[in-house]
């Protein structure tokens, strides 16, 4: 048939010159462009069909009756179903209760009997540690959003120095030519050549066109990943040969009734330099290689890992909300429901990326970092915590909790810690300085396994938003369950036990009962003098003097 149209002469030449074209670049070159509206089509498809069915027989009727009055009436009424179907679904807010509630009924939920102990605590909160990297480069470069990855079996904080988004030559011809690394647990993190790394990637979050890691990824999607996956944000760390790799995260969206996003695996970027060759396989057939979450634990350096979207962690700790059952979120329950809080003064929200020890608490964990969140009831007047989430950030299957609700514990949550912490040091002017970014700080202290809630205090930038980046920050601890404030020494760690025990010891001693053994376990006792002893010793030195 094409071969008849073609001999037919120039005109239907050149019509099949152009329609090849036209699907040659929708095949290959295009498929960045149309890629978010394939996803709105999955996303929203049974809301579309479900318009489209209303408006079907809406018509039907409409042209079925004679009178012109019933057709006016009939067409307001087919297009007031279609209203009050919208402002039910995403006015109202059902479309997302019902996407929450498919994400709880799909989590492998396990609740825990103790916490997980935290450690490898990071000092530096998120924007203290982006804003000390920009003080580290030139106008023309910017860095890409810092990630808490493991490098070399030590937490550090990566990101990419990459071209300014406002220089547009460079973002098209330049290469990402270096990474940060700096270490989590240094109150003082160097962003001098020792944290410099040298590595040359042709993509980049920054890049222009094809160089884009967002559109290069996509490039290397299927026909069937175009409709159900999307890249969200990318990673720098080694991989198990050593070597530098961009680790890009992907989302998946499952279901057809309302589809909710999932961990989808990863799009593993190597390092390269721009030349034609990489020009054109990013063109035509994208750049990386897709591992699937079914697959990631096949490779030690993304277990254990920080790769999971807090898009989708976000919305996971959310559906916890339905612990108590589908109804239970609904304006005339909320018995159980819970919510994420989300301080306003805190420009880096939860979840917050943690290392915790699992050992000893469930066999399924492992050890290693986990997105945390520490949910509240609903209500802006309820500030106490009622749940502790754990998700694994390697996207691994299972999700922990520990219920301190359902335990009475009685503890104070993230919502209430800024204002014990402000009220602990009325010397400081609150107004440009904030803590920021309360994270969880669990040991094992006079007998007990103890939660309390760390957090920096950040200088606030003069007619800023931008928090400014301290070389030694003061750190607060707050006991979530006595709701007193401790103040840590940022460059002594291993103090902080000693320091907590002398300022609650005695309360803890008074309150739990407990004995000096149990809160002073490492302190020597004062050995008993025998009384006959002493006489013998007074009657000897008289002698002798």
């Amino acid at each position: 048939m094409l071969k008849r149209f073609w001999n037919r002469g120039t005109k239907q030449k050149i019509i099949l010159i152009v329609v090849g074209l036209i699907l040659f670049c929708a095949l290959f070159i295009l498929r960045d462009e149309y890629q978010p509206f394939l996803l709105f089509l999955r996303k929203y498809l049974f809301v579309l069909l479900l318009f489209g069915v209303i408006l079907f027989f809406g018509i039907r009727f409409v042209r079925r009756t004679v009178s012109t009055p019933k057709k006016i009436l009939k067409g307001f009424l087919t297009l007031a179903s279609i209203v009050l179907v919208y402002i039910v679904l995403f006015t109202v807010g059902m479309y997302e209760y019902m996407q929450t509630y498919n994400v709880y009924n799909n989590m492998n939920l396990q609740e825990i009997a103790d916490l997980p102990l935290s450690r490898n605590e990071r000092i530096q909160p998120y924007n203290n540690i982006k804003t000390m990297a920009y003080e580290s480069i030139t106008e023309t470069q910017e860095v890409s959003a810092p990630q808490l990855v493991r490098v070399d079996d030590r937490n550090q904080w990566t990101m990419a120095v990459q071209p300014s988004q406002e220089y547009f030559i460079q973002r098209t011809k330049d290469n990402i030519e270096e990474l940060f690394s700096v270490s989590s647990t240094s109150p003082s993190p160097r962003f001098s050549n020792d944290n410099r790394i040298k590595a040359t990637f042709s993509i980049g979050e920054s890049l222009a066109f094809s160089r884009n890691t967002y559109n290069a990824v996509v490039q290397r999607f299927n026909p069937w990943q175009l409709f159900n996956y999307e890249p969200h944000e990318a990673y720098y760390m080694k991989n198990d040969q050593g070597k530098w790799v961009q680790v890009v995260s992907l989302i998946k969206w499952n279901g057809f009734f309302f589809p909710y996003p999932t961990f989808g695996g990863v799009m593993v970027v190597e390092t390269g330099e721009h030349d034609f060759n990489d020009y054109l396989e990013r063109l035509l057939i994208g750049k990386g290689t897709f591992i699937p979450a079914e697959e990631v634990h096949k490779y030690p350096y993304l277990t254990r890992q920080n790769t999971l979207s807090e898009k989708v962690s976000r919305i996971q700790a959310k559906s916890m909300m339905f612990l108590g059952g589908f109804t239970d979120p609904l304006p005339w329950n909320k018995k159980t429901a819970v919510k994420i809080p989300d301080l306003k003064e805190d420009q880096n929200q939860q979840p917050f990326v943690t290392d915790f020890k699992f050992t000893g608490t469930t066999d399924s964990a492992y050890d290693g970092l986990y997105h945390w969140f520490g949910l509240e009831p609903i209500g802006n007047e309820r500030t106490g915590l009622s749940i502790s989430v754990f998700i694994p950030a390697d996207g691994s299957d299972k999700v922990y909790y520990y219920n301190h609700a359902n335990k009475k514990e009685g503890l104070a949550g993230v919502s209430a810690m800024p204002a014990k912490v402000m009220e602990s040091r009325k010397e400081y002017d609150w107004n440009v300085n904030k803590p920021v970014e309360f994270r969880p700080f669990i040991r094992d202290i006079a007998g007990k396994r103890r939660l309390f809630m760390l957090s920096t205090i950040a200088a606030k930038r003069e007619n800023s938003n931008q928090f400014d980046g301290g070389s030694t920050p003061d750190l607060a601890l707050v006991d979530v369950s006595y709701k007193d404030v401790v103040w840590i020494d940022a460059k002594h760690p291993s103090k902080w036990n000693e320091q907590i025990v002398n300022q609650l010891g005695e309360t803890w001693k008074i309150s739990e009962k407990l004995s000096d053994s149990d809160i002073y376990p490492n302190r020597k006792r004062t050995p008993e003098i025998d009384s006959t002893t002493v006489v013998k010793d007074t009657i000897v030195n008289d002698t002798l003097k």
